[in-house]
């Protein structure tokens, strides 16, 4: 992924990343750097790489992969603000919004750190896939 190189006038990104916790770094470095071309604040980046990587492990740690053996990452930024998918084969438990995390479990709270830096976020399924979306306000 390190190899991307984004034009001047791309305004989205779509990457295919192996089904590995190897691919959380290097999305991460991917939109950090997209972001940063687009001028965005650094404590949004911040929060924006957070995100990805919210979603990405829990892709990885709870679903299969897509048929193809990997999973597909997608961003871009509108007037909505930060977009923010990963799609993986869909998995038997479904993501969900967490209203409270136990201060004891081990695990948990990533999917309540998505609801706070996140305007919205959710989840569509199709064709065998399952996609988790996120949109960070600019």
């Amino acid at each position: 992924m390190s190899a991307v190189a984004l034009p001047a006038d791309v305004r989205s990104v779509e990457v295919v990343l192996p089904h590995d916790v190897s691919a959380v770094s290097d999305a991460r470095r991917g939109l950090n750097d997209y972001l940063r071309r687009y001028e965005v604040p650094v404590d949004r980046r911040d929060d924006a790489r957070l995100v990805l990587s919210e979603l990405l492990s829990n892709a990885i740690r709870h679903a299969p992969p897509l048929s193809s053996g990997d999973l597909r990452v997608s961003w871009w930024i509108d007037p909505r603000g930060i977009h923010i998918e990963v799609t993986d084969g869909c998995g038997e438990t479904a993501p969900q919004h967490i209203t409270g995390a136990d201060p004891e479990a081990l695990g948990g709270r990533g999917l309540a750190i998505v609801t706070v830096l996140t305007s919205s976020w959710g989840v569509r399924q199709r064709n065998g896939g399952r996609t988790v979306f996120a949109v960070l306000p600019h």
